[in-house]
């Protein structure tokens, strides 16, 4: 792992993802398609060919549940919160010549990131026109694993695009996702920008684009359940029925009208009855205080991560009051209740641009045991 290592400490070169033609997808409920991969300018003939991706996180959902689709057809479908800040780096040096299953990942449990490196080089080869072949990928990061922030997607994603790199190509989001989806049987759209979409998460398309941007909004961010990470397969399974089916549609036009207007009360309404309906699978005993506090403290309402244990307070910025009297008040009450708060950060960020961070970590074997508290910004 040398050569990849020592790209580990090199400047960074984010690869974003190719915008969305919003004329043709705001709506529809079809498929992303942003058209053919893209030549970066990489040699990809003979010797070793080294590549660099990057991919953001989440802070878990403002709405999540089943929908229907443009044709009436029922699918899961998620809204998330989008974070600035944390993220994964993935490091590949490709090594023509070799099979493509001599493939080493470090870490080396990440088991979805070496999917998506397989399919990655498979896909890429062809389009080049050459011999799939094995290499080295290095993931470092600093997403929290297991509560529900997308670090897997982060690290597939990451790992997608440093593959992509090294053979000169930049992947539509359209072909990220697909290939996510393969690696993982469900993702988060962290292959798009931060423009608030409903995603199908284990079909990989956008069922809505449901406007530009988030309304302004600062999210005082916690952990329940004491940070531990959530076994989302040992979630009981459930059954929706038609009326839960029609309630996720009300909420969903409620999101959409609260993103057009601006209406961050309405935001909060929608997110905190999305929470309060995953607590049906998730059954945090800490929900109904976080849902008292933000009362408490005139806050719009709450979101968690339908499938971890990070969660948020949600404030209207623009409210009457002393805002910054009310969030230190909230923290210190969700940490008097025994719900560790982690960051305060707000939706402005996602249009200013990432705060700024420290360098990466490199993550290390026991990622199980990365902390859970994110650094506050």
């Amino acid at each position: 792992m040398t050569s990849a290592t020592r790209r580990a400490h090199a400047p960074r070169t984010t690869h974003a993802a190719a915008p969305l033609d919003a004329e043709t997808r705001a709506g529809t409920g079809q498929a992303v398609d942003t058209g053919h991969a893209t030549r970066t300018g990489h040699a990809t003939g003979s010797g070793h060919a080294a590549g660099t991706g990057h991919a953001p996180c989440h802070h878990g959902e403002l709405l999540q549940g089943v929908f229907l689709d443009a044709d009436g057809r029922r699918c899961a479908g998620l809204v998330t919160l989008p974070l600035a800040g944390p993220g994964s780096r993935a490091d590949f040096v490709r090594r023509p010549g070799t099979p493509p299953e001599a493939l080493t990942v470090l870490p080396a449990d990440r088991g979805k990131a070496a999917r998506a490196a397989r399919l990655a080089v498979t896909e890429c080869a062809r389009q080049v026109g050459l011999l799939p072949s094995g290499g080295e990928l290095l993931l470092s990061g600093d997403v929290p694993v297991g509560l529900g922030m997308g670090s897997s997607t982060s690290d597939v994603i990451a790992t997608v695009r440093a593959v992509a790199d090294s053979y000169g190509l930049r992947l539509a989001p359209d072909a990220v996702a697909r290939l996510a989806v393969r690696a993982e049987r469900a993702s988060d759209p962290l292959m798009l920008d931060a423009r608030p979409v409903l995603f199908a998460q284990r079909e990989g398309r956008i069922l809505e684009v449901l406007g530009p941007a988030l309304p302004p909004l600062v999210v005082v961010g916690c952990v329940l359940g004491g940070g531990a990470p959530v076994d989302t397969l040992a979630l009981p399974v459930r059954e929706f029925t038609g009326a839960d089916v029609q309630e996720y549609g009300r909420l969903r036009a409620l999101l959409r009208r609260a993103i057009a207007t601006g209406d961050v009360q309405l935001l909060g309404q929608v997110a905190t009855a999305s929470a309060r309906r995953g607590q049906q699978a998730l059954q945090q005993s800490e929900f109904e205080d976080l849902n008292a506090i933000a009362r408490r403290f005139g806050a719009a309402g709450v979101q968690i991560a339908h499938s971890g244990a990070v969660a948020g307070v949600l404030f209207d910025p623009a409210a009457p009051g002393d805002l910054r009297s009310r969030l230190r008040a909230c923290r210190h009450a969700l940490n008097a209740h025994g719900i560790p708060t982690t960051r305060t950060f707000t939706t402005k960020e996602l249009l200013d641009g990432p705060a700024r961070r420290r360098g990466d970590r490199p993550a290390r074997p026991d990622t199980s045991r990365r902390p859970s508290r994110l650094p506050a910004l």
